[in-house]
């Protein structure tokens, strides 16, 4: 007679980890899951959440880490979070980062700035569908820089004249990889560090100098803010850091430690974006990997 089957329910993680949908942002998470549990023996679930669900995951005590906090973009999310209600932390360590336009070289000959893009004569070579008007990917649909990306078009007039498409980063670097194997010119959203700049000859599109005058942008909190706001000038100088819950940090302050000493460089977050979106590897198996390549450093965050 066959034993009667009992059902074990699943054994719920120590803390949880927000994943970004970005490849940097996708590594980091995992890594900081391998170096967690190697170093405090905590099992972390990572978990793809965007970054304004991590902040609100912070104050229901839902999610413990976000591993990558984009600054300026999400500078009213912590403000809400950790500035006014006090329930999510920043490192004090962060990583130097830029955001812009970019064109691939065939598009950098006709396009090199961008007062070009409100040039419908120049604007025709990014044509792909016969419509007479260029196409340009400004971000994938659920990143906040995308909706900020529409309102530099309207500041900046370019959105009349040029189609703006939303996909998730995968499909869009696949695309200007295909642009550049061709000759075809494209002009798209970027930021570094980010591999696209190791693989290709991409120029970054000019641009005036940002002047917080020029730039409105309101809230992200009103269904709204993206036809409410416009902006005119380039992006201020950018960088992210992690964030973790106040809660978490207080009933973990060996590992809220452990956080404040992660250094990662912008060449190292390079070679994470390469590994996974160019090599195909998954954020689990290049965390475990890194891991052990980088165990002494590991031990060193891990120090008190």
């Amino acid at each position: 007679m066959l034993a009667a089957s009992v059902t074990v329910p699943a054994t719920a993680a120590d803390l949880v980890i927000a994943m970004p949908n970005w490849p940097s942002g996708q590594a980091t998470a995992n890594i900081l899951k391998v170096g967690i549990a190697k170093k405090f023996g905590l099992d972390a679930e990572v978990k793809e959440l965007g970054t304004l669900n991590a902040f609100v995951g912070f104050e229901t005590g839902k999610v413990d880490i976000q591993p990558e906090v984009w600054r300026p973009n999400f500078e009213d999310v912590v403000r809400k979070y950790v500035t006014d209600k006090g329930v999510g932390q920043l490192t004090e360590r962060s990583v130097p980062a830029w955001q812009g336009l970019c064109a691939t070289p065939e598009a950098a000959a006709t396009i090199k700035t961008v007062a070009d893009l409100s040039d419908p004569e120049k604007t025709k070579i990014l044509d792909t569908d016969g419509d007479g008007k260029g196409e340009m990917w400004i971000g994938a649909a659920t990143w906040l820089s995308t909706g900020i990306e529409r309102a530099r078009a309207a500041g900046y007039g370019y959105g009349e004249t040029l189609t703006l498409f939303e996909a998730e980063e995968e499909v869009a670097m696949a695309a200007v990889d295909a642009a550049v194997a061709t000759g075809r010119p494209m002009v798209f959203y970027c930021y570094a560090p980010h591999h696209v700049f190791e693989l290709h000859q991409i120029a970054r599109l000019e641009e005036p100098p940002h002047d917080a005058a020029k730039w409105k942008i309101v809230p992200p909190s009103d269904p709204l803010w993206v036809s409410k706001s416009s902006a005119s000038t380039a992006w201020e100088a950018a960088h992210f850091q992690i964030a973790y819950a106040t809660a978490f940090g207080k009933k973990h302050p060996d590992i809220a430690k452990f956080l404040e000493k992660v250094d990662f460089s912008p060449e190292e977050v390079t070679k994470m974006s390469y590994a996974l979106e160019v090599e195909r590897q998954a954020p689990a198996d290049y965390a475990k990997k890194w891991a052990e390549d980088n165990a002494a450093r590991i031990d060193g965050w891990a120090k008190p």
